[in-house]
This record gives structure tokens, sequence and C-alpha cells, in this order.
């Protein structure tokens, strides 16, 4: 037998997935994280899917090392070069304010201080004509410096090296030549090749500080798990939905900033295909977070910049909004008021009813309070919970704020709740879309918990949790394909286009791309490459992305009004107006190459061989009252089968919360379909 083996390592729980290749089932698993030693995690949680290590034919897994360095703001120390006289470009960065009526606004403290930013002279202009060499005196000035002060990281942002990228890549020789591996050598143009100096600095310095994290990691992982049998490469999630071998994940280890929540995206966009429904709302509620992202169209919502944790970064990115709202979200009393998150108990000690020693009341123990978890059964039945604890933990709380600890509990769910449903509309409402047009898949541990009671907060009718959801993010990465992004700047007015040259450019990125494909080992034939262009008005700073049919199709005679007919039914789209015969301009050119793998040959969804046991009746608490209220297992329910609420459905890597005006219908995918009454 052969596995392909996809594992989600988040801040509460590790899941993985195995698929056998040989009887197109699946298996799944959920083991709590271990933070001292992540591979001790990983190789518990993977023993529960897979008896044998050698027997896996492909792995890949999401990592939020690097995205937890910067959270945490620990992260390499790292020295800027930059362009002579262009120092505090970093410092200075943007002059507009996020938070229009916050008094208390902040800009984010920079991840490099001033004094540790050093200039090298030198200079291109904007058509990337040489005006003065490079100093390298300077520049191997800057590499003692980072020897002798002991800095982990040099980013080299150099003005104009998305057009000619001669002085960074020079600059880098000798930083290379002067500190060997010791310290990581980060030039901005690979990691962002487009304009906008501030932004592709912030995206250098973001690699720089969180890349020699993320490639240790990434090395101990790789030595673990050769070390265990392991002879394939271990591949990492992008944040741009696709895959990567861990090669080229160290050696461009931004990319893997949100790989472990874009899992969960990826699985949506799946899950719509099977579902037939093109529009999802994906929520993934772990221990720690809560992950909203969406399916348009079939297709995940990518952004090509975005930011991270207040930072600006110019890469290809699924449009995640995370907040810090997770099972072990802890509650606690804030100017007289009840607050949760969004400090989390975290794997150790977690909530109080995991008996780790958590003594402070947590949205699960508010679960366990109310009766919608199966203590005896939870997490497939490998762990026990301690609800006396969890009683105790919100009791007290409850004391505090002079409520009964049954109604403290419903209060906590609330809270979250609403905070969730908040996180949803930042997504949907603030950009145009109204939440009621979506269906909403929950996932991770405990989003199909608290899904229905958001999706009535947002006026959604539908909610469906799919198959394994508390490893869904895992799920979804067994059917990622192989991705390259790549970019060019091509800055031209639409009267002044030369079409001919772009579609010259388009073929040369086409088959940068297909030499980066095959260098992942994806065969040619399993190619697929996407172009698109980066458009606005004249006078516009902001573009739009508009797709392109192919490398060859800026040739064409008919092409810019084509283009600028797709630009304004977008910009339609999106701002709700548009200027048809307003003058376009052209500023990126964006090649997406991408790799497919094998398909999933799965066996049809079947209910587990064997008569299901009786499904025990116990009290669970909906609005404040209690309700007789069935708990069944999922791998004995049937395709077809109706379940009217209340229910509590358990299953090895979640718990699914369906109230008594809710009913559930199993579908042909073994996806809990979920309808929602009184919705208006």
């Amino acid at each position: 037998m052969t596995y392909r083996v996809a594992m989600d390592i988040g801040g509460t729980f590790t899941d993985v997935v195995a698929y056998d290749e040989t009887r197109g089932t699946f298996e799944a698993a959920k083991t709590p994280t271990t933070p001292g030693d992540l591979a001790e995690g990983v190789f518990s949680s993977l023993g529960r899917a897979v008896d044998d290590p050698a027997d896996i034919s492909f792995f890949v897994h999401g990592t939020t090392q690097g995205l937890n360095a910067l959270l945490e703001r620990k992260g390499a120390r790292v020295l800027l070069l930059a362009s002579a006289g262009l120092r505090d470009v970093y410092q200075i960065a943007r002059g507009n304010r996020d938070r229009m009526f916050d008094l208390h606004y902040r800009k984010p403290v920079p991840l490099v201080d001033r004094y540790a930013t050093a200039e090298a002279g030198g200079r291109f202009d904007s058509r990337g004509t040489e005006l003065a060499p490079l100093d390298e005196a300077a520049v191997r000035a800057a590499a003692r410096r980072a020897r002798d002060e002991g800095f982990d990281a040099i980013a080299v942002a150099l003005l104009f090296s998305y057009v000619n990228p001669a002085h960074e890549l020079r600059a880098g020789e000798i930083l290379a030549e002067e500190l060997g591996d010791d310290v990581m050598i980060v030039l901005s143009h690979q990691v962002a090749r487009e304009w906008r100096e501030y932004e592709r600095t912030s995206s250098a310095v973001l690699e720089a500080y969180t890349g020699p994290v993320v490639r240790r990691y990434l090395g101990r992982i790789e030595d673990r798990f050769a070390a265990h049998g392991l002879t394939v490469p271990v591949q990492v999630m992008q944040s741009s939905g696709g895959v990567v071998n861990a090669s080229f994940a160290r050696r461009h280890p931004l990319q893997t900033l949100l790989s472990g929540p874009v899992g969960g995206t990826m699985g949506g966009v799946a899950a719509t295909a099977l579902l037939g429904r093109p529009n999802a709302i994906c929520v993934d509620m772990g221990g720690t977070s809560f992950d909203v992202s969406l399916v348009l169209g079939g297709r995940p919502d990518i952004s090509n910049e975005g930011a991270a944790d207040g930072f600006p970064v110019l890469m290809p990115l699924v449009d995640l909004h995370t907040i810090g709202a997770g099972g072990g979200s802890l509650a606690y009393v804030e100017g007289g008021g009840l607050r949760v998150g969004p400090e989390s108990a975290g794997a150790v000690p977690g909530p109080a009813c995991y008996g780790r020693g958590g003594t402070r009341a947590t949205v699960t123990d508010a679960n366990a309070v109310l009766g919608r978890v199966d203590p005896d059964w939870f997490a497939g039945g490998h762990m026990t919970l301690d609800t006396e604890a969890a009683h105790r933990a919100v009791a007290e709380l409850a004391g505090a704020l002079g409520l009964d600890p049954v109604e403290l509990a419903g209060g906590i769910c609330d809270v979250a709740n609403a905070k969730m449903a908040q996180a949803i509309r930042t997504l949907t409402v603030e950009h145009g879309l109204e939440p009621r047009e979506f269906v909403l898949l929950a996932f991770g541990g405990a989003g199909p918990m608290h899904a229905v009671e958001i999706a009535r907060e947002l006026g959604i009718e539908e909610v469906v949790v799919p198959r394994f959801p508390g490893a869904f993010s895992a799920w979804g990465m067994l059917g990622t394909e192989v991705r390259r992004d790549l970019t060019l700047q091509f800055f031209t007015p639409g009267a002044g286009l030369d079409g001919t040259a772009m579609a010259e450019a388009l073929a040369g990125l086409a088959a940068e791309g297909a030499e980066a494909l095959a260098e992942q080992g994806v065969p040619a034939g399993q190619h697929r490459i996407e172009h698109a262009v980066d458009m606005r008005y004249e006078g516009q700073d902001y573009t739009l992305t508009v797709p392109l049919a192919g490398p060859a199709e800026p040739a064409d005679d008919d092409f810019l009004g084509s283009v600028a007919a797709r630009f304004a039914g977008l910009h339609e789209r999106r701002y709700g107006h548009a200027t048809p015969e307003a003058p376009v301009e052209f500023v990126t050119l964006r090649t997406t190459a991408l790799g497919g793998l094998p398909e999933l040959a799965a066996v049809p969804y079947a209910a587990a061989p064997g008569e299901a046991p009786e499904a025990p009746v116990k009290p669970v608490v909906f609005g404040g009252a209690a309700h007789d209220t069935a708990v069944l297992r999922r791998e004995h329910l049937a395709p077809g089968q109706y379940i009217p609420g209340p229910a509590v459905i358990v299953e090895a890597t979640s718990t699914t919360v369906v109230p008594p005006d809710a009913t559930v219908t199993v579908d042909d995918n073994g996806f809990l379909v979920i309808k929602l009454g009184g919705v208006s």
C-alpha cells in the first residue's frame, strides 16, 4: 500500500489525513501539538494514520512557523541594505491610516530599526539604465557589520531593482563571499519583482525576518522524516494555495507565511465542486484562531498583495481574515463586561476540561458546560474531558459577574459567535458581497460546533460540514497543485501599447514558469499556464488584475478594446461604476504556472459497516433551556439520512452541534448539509 499524506500543524492540534492509493479511502487523525518539539506531535499524529512512513508516496504539510515568529516578534535580527539616500524608506512607510476613527492608532513598529539600515551607492533610472555603478566597498562594509554585530539575515532592497536587478545580484554575490551560509541573504527583486519601493522593501524584510526560523524548521522536519524512512520530498503549502517542495520553500520562505490556514480554502474549492455551489464562505475555527476565506465562482479568492500583521507584502496570497477566537480562547472580565479572546490557552495547558492544569474558562469549557461535547468520546475517544474542571472554571468567572454558570457559558459562546460573524462581514459585506448568497462551509475542530449560530447572525440558510472537518485543511492540501507565480513590470499607456512586445514578454514568463515546474518534478504534460495583466485608468494608483486568454492574445488587432472592456466589467463589479471611454494603462504582467498532481480516485462514501450503536440522549442547553438531544456517531450516518434537531454529531476530529430549529441531511459525499429554521 502507498499513501498520500497531508498534515496541518496548528497552535493546539496537529491534524493528518492519509489517502490510501490502493483502496481509495481516507483516514484522519488529530493529536495535541507539542510546542517544545513539533516533530513529536507530527509523528504521534502520523502514526495513527500510516503504519510505516516508507509507504508514503507524497507528503505535504502546512506550517505556521514563519507567521508565529512574526506575530510573537521572535524572528531574526535583520540588517537592511538600501540605496544611498533612501535608508528611511522602510521607516517612513506610508501615510495612510488603517483605522480612521481609532484615537489610539499607531503604525506597526518596524521590524528593522533605523540604526540597522546600511546604504550602498549606485543607481538605475526607472527604465533600468545604470546612472551610477554599485559601490561594492559599501556592500562589503555592510557584510562586515552583519558579521561583527551578529545579524542573522540581510535584506537587500535597491531602487528600481524590479526593472534591472544587476546591482542586487552583485550585492548578493559579495555578501555570500563575505558571509557564506552563516547569514541569510534576501534580494528584494527575488521576493517581489514589482514596483512600489516601500512595499517591496517590506516584503524583503519580512522574508529576512521569518526566513531563518522557517529554514531551521524545514531542515529539522526533513531530517526527522528521513530518519523515519520517508523517501519522498517534503512538500509545503504556499500562501497562494499551491504546493512547492521544501528546498524551494527554504529559498523563498515568505511563500509559506499562511501555509497552514490556506489548506482549508483549497479544501473549500474542492468541496464547492462536489456540492455544485460555486460560492462559499470557508470558516476554520481551531483551538487558537478563527480564519475566514472565500471561494468565488469555484476559485479561491486570491490577492496579489496583502498585509501580515500590519506590514505590506507583495505576493499572491489567499485573502484570509484571522481573529483570535478558537476553542481555547480565554473568557475574562474587562470593564465590568464579558470578553472572549484573543488570548488562548493553547495546547499547554489548554482548556480546563483537558485536565492539563488549565484553570481559566475557555470557549471549549463553555461548550462542555452546555453539554455540547461528548466528554467520553472527544477527539475520537483519544481524550476524555474533565467536565467538572470546566464547571469550576466557568463558575469562578460567573461568580465575578454575578451570573449563573450555565447562563455565562451561553454568553461566552454568544460573544465568540458575534466576533466570528463580524470577521465574516469584513470579507463579505465590507467588499459589497451579501453573505446570504453563500453557503457556509464549516470546519476546524470547533467550527461545526458554532457554525449554525454564526450563520444565523448573518442570515445564511445553509451550513455544510465536510468530512474530516477537524482535519479539513489537511484534506484540502491533498488535492492542490504545484504552483509558481511570476511577475514582470510592463508599464505602458494603452494608446502606446506594443502588443507584440507584451506577447513576447508573456511567452518568456510562460517559459520561465514551465522551467520552474520541471524543477519541481512535474511532467510537461501536466503543466498549465495562466496569464493576466494589472490595469488601471489613467490617473489611478491601484490596479485590477484582468485574465488573458493566452500569451499571444496581446498581439491581436482588437486586443486593446477587448481587454479594456473586460477591465471596465471588473471595475463595475468591484466598485459599482466604470468609465469605459477613459484611457487605460497597463502596469504588471502576471503568469501562474500550475502543475497537476494525480487525481484522488476516492471510493463513494458509505456508512461504516455494522449496526450503529444506540444513540444516547442527554440534556443540551440551547437558548438558555435544556433539550433532550441525541448524540450520534457520524461514521454510522448513511447517505440520504435525515436528522431533525436538536442533535450532537461526534466524530474523530470534530463535533457538529445542530440546534432544535435546524435539520441535517447526509449527502452523497458524506457531507452534513444543515438547513436553518427561522432565518429571514
